[in-house]
């Protein structure tokens, strides 16, 4: 969409007519207002407002109820944030004192509209001339102030009581982008914001050593899946590392007590959260538990006693079982297992391959948890809690 086409959806014509196509959603097939509304609109115009009506829909699972009333481009609401993320971020740069946010390189505005909505003074600027309309656009429709310049991003003035919130894009022309000092803005430009009050997100599997020092990194997950980490600035960081698991806002630290233990499996297995993994804070699930690891560089925690935490999924041991192809599957066959979930980490197995070959016939639903204790690789028939 260009920003003739996109202006054109603001005026009283285009408010028009996406009202229309929205009145008529689950009623016709996309394809039918094409046919039927081309006789008063051209059709490259019915074909932005029906793109831009179905948008809205997809973009309720990230936006809420507010999606119904912005506007979005299929490649920025792939990679906007999740309302919930951008929520946790803004709240807590709010409880940190901020008052004033400049959002570097903003897209169409979904972090400016959580940092609006909590009463902060937000400014963004992008250099892509429609995502800078479509984030003006997005912050009226919503109900908040703000302003959106179109401009590079590095060469923005920021004055002395903004906080910067930065979000370098992660893809080219070649395709997503997995190391970040080849993303843009440059990491040395992300960097310097560190080194005071900015806040930059950046891909949940940055290596560790990238991290500046005095920076708090945090990873976070929604609904037990990892979605970002976020880089914290010097002003704003408490921790070295923490993990977040949204949407309880659970959270763990590099400051809690961590559990050195490493012993063979008990009565219980905890899967962690991905957060808490990618943080390297099993040790700390594990001391939240009262356990222990399974083995030094796997990320399985133990317990004697069911412990509920939200920073794990937990498992009953209901049986060791052999660890190879065919005593496995006369074990499971034994427990009249048919239809067969598989768990696996430290091992070289491929659960979709495996179950394939194991061709179970029975009636039983079970989960097996294949992994690595001691450098061996071993098998426990396990109940989700």
């Amino acid at each position: 969409m260009d920003l003739a086409t996109f202006e054109r959806l603001l005026s009283p014509a285009g408010q028009s007519l996406l009202t229309e196509i929205a009145s008529r959603a689950g009623i016709e097939s996309d394809l039918a207002p094409g046919t039927r509304l081309r006789k008063g609109y051209d059709i490259e115009f019915v074909a932005a407002a029906v793109t831009q009506n179905h948008l809205r829909g997809k973009a309720r699972s990230k936006f809420g109820d507010g999606a119904a009333r912005m506007y979005f481009t299929p490649e920025a609401l792939e990679q906007s944030t999740r309302a919930a993320v951008s929520e946790h971020r803004a709240a807590r740069l709010s409880s940190s004192g901020a008052s004033a946010v400049v959002d570097l390189g903003c897209g169409i505005g979904g972090d400016l509209i959580a940092f609006a909505r909590l009463g902060m003074r937000v400014r963004g600027v992008e250099l892509d001339p429609v995502r800078a309309a479509i984030a003006r656009a997005n912050l009226t429709a919503l109900g908040f102030s703000g302003t959106v310049s179109c401009e590079d991003a590095t060469t923005v003035a920021i004055a002395s009581d903004e906080a910067t919130f930065v979000d370098p894009a992660r893809r080219d022309g070649k395709g997503r982008i997995f190391d970040p000092t080849n993303c843009v803005p440059s990491w040395d430009f992300v960097t310097s914001l560190l080194g005071g009050r900015g806040v930059s997100k950046t891909m949940p599997g940055i290596d560790h050593r990238l991290i500046p020092a005095g920076v708090e990194a945090e990873w976070i997950s929604v609904d037990g899946n990892l979605v970002e980490a976020c880089l914290w600035g010097v002003a704003f960081a408490s921790v070295r590392r923490r993990a977040t698991m949204l949407p309880s806002g659970a959270t763990l630290t590099s400051d809690d007590d961590e559990c050195s233990l490493v012993e063979a499996p008990g009565a219980y297995l905890y899967e962690p959260d991905d957060a808490a993994i990618r943080a390297g804070l099993v040790t700390a699930v594990a001391a939240k538990v009262d356990g222990w690891l399974i083995d030094p560089k796997i990320a399985w925690v133990s317990s004697a006693a069911h412990v509920p935490t939200p920073f794990a999924r937990a498992f009953r041991v209901i049986d060791e079982l052999p660890f190879r192809e065919k005593p496995l599957k006369a074990a499971l066959v034994a427990h009249d297992i048919g239809t067969l979930t598989i768990k696996k980490r430290g091992v070289d197995v491929i659960p979709e391959v495996l179950i394939k070959k194991l061709k179970l016939k029975g009636t039983v639903t079970a989960t097996v948890v294949m992994t690595r204790v001691q450098d061996e690789g071993r098998a426990y028939l396990v109940n989700p809690l």
